[in-house]
Formats: C-alpha cells, sequence, structure tokens
C-alpha cells in the first residue's frame, strides 16, 4: 500500500497525497475505470502519472494542448521518467520513432493528441504496445453537453475496442452533473466510478465590479494588488491594445493569443513565468496547465460565455493556497453582447447550407466526390471572395464538422523543415559560398542531426541567435541554399485543414441532427443565462452561486465575495463604519507601517473593530503586510 506513497516521495518529493489523488490511484490501479473531477490545481497529473510508475507498460496520455504535452514531458524527464510525444508538425519517422520505442518499453508515457488517435500508423502500432491504463486529460471535450466538445475526442471510445484490457482514467476540472454522466457513457465505462472533490476555493474571492470605464478600473485594481497576474479578453486585438495600455501605465505586460507563432508563445510565456513580466494579457487560448501556483489575481475584461469557462480561468489565481482574487469587470452593454454571441455561435441552418456549398465551389468539388481529400484551407480568402462574417462562418464550419460533413480543423503551426539533397561529402560546394551563408549552413549543422536522412524540424530563431543574424536573414539564406539544389527547406507555416469526411451532396438531402444543432444550441443559451445571472446577482455568495451549478450544495457564504462583503457592511451601523473607515485610512496615509494596537484609539469594542477591520480589508480600502496595516498604494 505504501508504493504509491514512495513513488511520489522518490520522483516528487512530497510526503503524502492530498485531496482525493490517493482513492483515484488506488480505483485506476486497481483496474476500474474511473472518473476524477479535480478543480485546478487540485494535482491532476499525480493522479496517473505515479499508478503508471508502479505498473508494468506504457501509460497512454491523450490531452488536447501541445504545450500542455511538452511542458509534462520535459517536467518528467527532469525527474529522471521517460516520456515522448505525438502531436501534429512531427515527421513520419519522428513519429514512427516514438512508437517504436514504446513497443520496446523504452518510455513509461506516450502523450498523444486527440486528432493523432485516427492515424493509420497510430493505429498499427499501437495493437503492439503494452498499455498499462488510458489517461484523458481534459475529458469534458467528449461531452456534446460540456462547454468545449470536441469531435477528435470521441474517437477515443474506438481505442478501447483496440486495447480492451486498458482502463481508462479520466479527468476534468469542469463538469456539470450531466456532462459527468456523458463522459462516462461516452467513454464506454464498464462501470460509472466517479471521485469528486470539493470544487470551493477558500482562499480565492470572487469579485464582480460593475463599471462603464474598464480601463481606468483596470490599472486601479492592478495598482491595488501586488503580484503576477492573468488579464482575459475576448479577442486577439484586445489583448494587445490592453498589454500596450498597461506598459503606458507603468504595469510590465505581454500578451497572448492562438495566432502568434509557437516560439512568440514559448517566449512570452518565460517572460511572464519567470516575473520578468508582471501580467500576462491573452485569449481563453492560455492558460490550460501552465503552472504557475503565485498568480494573485485574474481579471476579466469580458465576460466569458459560460460558467465552466469562468470557473477554471479563475481557478488560476492561488494555486499556492494564498490569497487570491477573481475579478469580473461588468459593464451596462455586456449582457447585449454575451446574448449577440448565440446567433452567432448557432447561425440559421440555412446559412450553414450555404457556407457547405461555397467550400464546394471554392475547391472544385463535384457532388458525390471528395470524401478523403484535404485541403489547406485560406478562411480569409474564403470569406472575403463569399461576403462572410468570419465569426459565423467559423461556427457554421465547426456545426458541418460535427455534423459529421467536413472535419475542419483550426490554425496548425508546422515547424519550418530541412534536409539536405546533396551528400555529406559534397560538403565542399558550400565552401565556395560567401561567408554569411556559410555561418548559416555550419549553424544548421551545428544545431541539428540527421539532416542527410530526413526532414528536420528546424527554428530560424535559435540559427539566427547562435550566429548573431536576424530571422529573416537566415529565412532568406535557406531560400537561397533551397533554389540551388543543396537543401530542400520547407518554411514553417499556419493553415487551417479541411477535409470531406464523407462526400458532398446536395443541400436539399442535408441534415443536421437535433443533438448537433437544436439541444447544443439549448445548452449553450442556458450557460449564456446563467453567466448573465451570475453578473448580476446582488444578493447570492458568488462562491455559493458557482458550487451550486456544478451540482455542489454548499450551506455557508464564502464572506470573501463582493456580495458577502456588501452584507456585512450593511449589518454594520453606517455612521459607526464611516467613522472608522476614515480613522483607519487617515492612520496609514502617511505611507508607513502601523501596530494594529493603534486602532484601539478608536473608540469600540474589539469585536466590532475585528468585524469593521475584516470589511475594510475585503473591501481593498487598506491592507496587511507581515501583520502590520498599511495603505493599499503601500510600494517598500
Amino acid at each position: 500500500m505504501d508504493r504509491f506513497r514512495d513513488i511520489l516521495r522518490k520522483y516528487w518529493g512530497y510526503d503524502d497525497f492530498r485531496g482525493i489523488q490517493r482513492s483515484i490511484i488506488d480505483s485506476i490501479a486497481s483496474g476500474k475505470d474511473t472518473l476524477g473531477l479535480m478543480p485546478t490545481g487540485g494535482g491532476k497529473s499525480i493522479t496517473f502519472q505515479v499508478p503508471a510508475l508502479a505498473q508494468d507498460g506504457v501509460c497512454l496520455v491523450i490531452t488536447p494542448l501541445i504545450a500542455l504535452m511538452k511542458d509534462q514531458v520535459e517536467n518528467l524527464k527532469k525527474r529522471g521518467i521517460q516520456a515522448t510525444a505525438i502531436y501534429s508538425g512531427m515527421t513520419q519517422r519522428e513519429i514512427v520513432i516514438a512508437l517504436e520505442n514504446c513497443i520496446l518499453g523504452s518510455f513509461k508515457f506516450l502523450y498523444i493528441s486527440p486528432e493523432r488517435l485516427s492515424t493509420q500508423i497510430f493505429l498499427s502500432k499501437i495493437k503492439r504496445i503494452k498499455v498499462s491504463f488510458i489517461a484523458v486529460d481534459e475529458s469534458h471535450c467528449i461531452s456534446q453537453w460540456g462547454y468545449d466538445f470536441r469531435p477528435s475526442y470521441l474517437k477515443i471510445a474506438e481505442i478501447r475496442d483496440i486495447i480492451p484490457d486498458a482502463p481508462i482514467l479520466a479527468l476534468t476540472a469542469t463538469a456539470t452533473p450531466q456532462v459527468v454522466e456523458d463522459i462516462q457513457n461516452r467513454l464506454n465505462f464498464r462501470k460509472h466510478n466517479v471521485f469528486k472533490m470539493s470544487f470551493e476555493r477558500d482562499n480565492l474571492a470572487y469579485i464582480v465590479r460593475k463599471t462603464e470605464d474598464k480601463e481606468s478600473e483596470l490599472i486601479h485594481i492592478l495598482n491595488s494588488v501586488a503580484g503576477s497576474a492573468i488579464v482575459y479578453t475576448r479577442n486577439r486585438k484586445g489583448t494587445g491594445e490592453t498589454a500596450k495600455l498597461l506598459n503606458d501605465n507603468g504595469i510590465t505586460a505581454e500578451n497572448y493569443h492562438a495566432g502568434l507563432m509557437n516560439s512568440e508563445k514559448d517566449a512570452r510565456q518565460h517572460k511572464w513565468q519567470n516575473n520578468e513580466s508582471r501580467v500576462m494579457v491573452a485569449t481563453n487560448a492560455f492558460g490550460m496547465g501552465i503552472d504557475k501556483p503565485d498568480v494573485r489575481i485574474v481579471i476579466h475584461l469580458d465576460l466569458p460565455d459560460s460558467p465552466e469557462a469562468y470557473f477554471q480561468e479563475a481557478g488560476r489565481a492561488g494555486r499556492d493556497g494564498k490569497k487570491a482574487y477573481a475579478v469580473l469587470l461588468y459593464g451596462k452593454t455586456d449582457k447585449a453582447k454575451l446574448k449577440k454571441r448565440i446567433p452567432d455561435t448557432f447561425p440559421d441552418k440555412e446559412y450553414i447550407y450555404k457556407v457547405y456549398d461555397k467550400i464546394a465551389y471554392f475547391f472544385q468539388v463535384g457532388i458525390d466526390s471528395g470524401m478523403g481529400t484535404t485541403f489547406n484551407f485560406d478562411f480569409g480568402k474564403f470569406c472575403a471572395i463569399n461576403k462572410l462574417f468570419p465569426v459565423p462562418c467559423h461556427n457554421a464550419l465547426k456545426i458541418l464538422t460535427r455534423a459529421g460533413y467536413i472535419e475542419y480543423v483550426e490554425e496548425q503551426e508546422y515547424a519550418s523543415r530541412v534536409m539536405f539533397i546533396i551528400r555529406r561529402d559534397e560538403l565542399y560546394r558550400i565552401k565556395e559560398q560567401d561567408e554569411r551563408t556559410s555561418a548559416v549552413t555550419q549553424s544548421l549543422l551545428r544545431c541539428y542531426g540527421g539532416l542527410f536522412a530526413d526532414y528536420v524540424n528546424i527554428d530560424e530563431s535559435l540559427i539566427a541567435h547562435s550566429i548573431g543574424y536576424t530571422s529573416d536573414e537566415v529565412y532568406h539564406i535557406l531560400a537561397a541554399l533551397s533554389r540551388q539544389g543543396i537543401i530542400h527547406y520547407i518554411p514553417r507555416k499556419r493553415t487551417p485543414l479541411l477535409s470531406y469526411t464523407a462526400n458532398r451532396i446536395e443541400t436539399e438531402r442535408m441534415k443536421i441532427p437535433q443533438s448537433v444543432y437544436e439541444k447544443r444550441k439549448e445548452a449553450y443559451e442556458e450557460r449564456i443565462n446563467a453567466m448573465v445571472d451570475y453578473c448580476e446577482s446582488e444578493t447570492s455568495c458568488r462562491s455559493r452561486m458557482l458550487l451550486l451549478y456544478f451540482g455542489e450544495k454548499n450551506e455557508h457564504e464564502c464572506e470573501k465575495c463582493d456580495v458577502c462583503v456588501k452584507k456585512r457592511s450593511h449589518s454594520l451601523k453606517e455612521d459607526d463604519y464611516e467613522r472608522f473607515r476614515q480613522f483607519a485610512v487617515n492612520l496609514v496615509s502617511d505611507g508607513k507601517m502601523h501596530s494594529m494596537t493603534e486602532l484601539t484609539a478608536f473608540n469600540t469594542t474589539t469585536d466590532k473593530m475585528r468585524q469593521m477591520l475584516n470589511h475594510l480589508l475585503a473591501a481593498e480600502e487598506v491592507k496587511m503586510k507581515d501583520g502590520m496595516l498599511v495603505s493599499t498604494n503601500y510600494k517598500q
């Protein structure tokens, strides 16, 4: 029984498990299909990494984010644990080598994106891999009723037919009771088996701040609450504008969204995680799997379209267990903007059929043809030619994907690739090149191996850094070498892909099922309404509202959210509290630290003073530092 604890101590340095980790580990280790519900920061990865190390074979980990895969594989390797990952952008040779090594037992963990599960190479190799169990992260993505449904997750159940003896461990941080049921059904659980950790976060104060000047309020909040922060905006443009606003006001900030190159994402994330930049301004593309425990505040400038998304994003604050804040800025027009997303997310069926027809004309696909064909899809050009607004068009493509007519894969980044066409003994030809070309070639050979045998993924910025050139200069030199027939250079690209999963049919014969359209639209509207109710309520504890949404009843109030603080202030006599507030604020206005005993100069009972002080602290009128009372502007 202590073997799991010994592994935890050996590789992670912890003496014991926390929460429901041990219960989940015991369940999956005994071969039972298991669903673990753990809030952000609950330690989900431990629940599959520890039992995998205690068993023979490879743990197959299915997760949707490449960045998360790379991060976890790297962390495991640092602990002396062998792990590998398969994701888009890898060469065929790299994938074969990774899978063959799993067959030989060289790895304990194989991370893979759900899209790769149906590839022929994976299906042929997985039969020969000894799989201890399958871990499905972000498992809510398999549910049609989940807020982030991804059709590729439906392929997971098919893998069970190939390796029927491998149990499944499904993990998620956000799931309503309906989604909990759906996850187990869609993963073909032999028997329903759920372990749930309370979603309550004692250290996190949920606050809705009503304001019509979000920019000024944002700056005020960040100047009042010290420490690392995340600011979420709705769109990519907003991330850049908000980051500039903060930097212009002396608050260091980076911006992050899905449209950035992977190298840019990595660089900005590194600066933020190492506290070189204080604030990360991002779309919802940022955060999942990010291991930064000391985030003190998460601020939403725009409303998420579901409590699930909000709970997960807000939960990235205070993972170290210390006091943290989740603040949502709510303006008069936000409700209307949120409601507008319903027709954008679920455009009329006639519009969806029109988009389907336009795709066929765009790629010249005839009736009763196209099945299995994949195209590089210039989405911007497609919208421009057909005079379609991008947002409803994008969602129409997603609905067509769910209905089984096409498969639309959003922007994928494919790394630059290089292979030498000439033989190694012909390298003397390169010496005849100019000094700059020679420098790039030599750096290429120093940084990468196997260039004469197959295509190798390269990073122009790495080569540029090693020789003091710019990435653009390296690109042009590699392109020239390619034209000269010395190398074959395929520059990095970002492009969506569109495949026909069935032959094209006439729109009159198309039928989008209720489960794909009407029922999902109804569920989406319910999530929108729940989000509006959360923002507009002035009587219900914010924490209790969120917990109830996820099916968790809580009899006590949090005493930290803006609603609870307001209720507490109303219980105080207005004049007494206002006089105490003025006294305390004046006391610390000199910018110095003050002992709590100095408050006794205000003539009231100890209990009442404690109550009023707690309210002042919660309202951020003053703050505590090292047991002393200070101004909210205290900087030392």
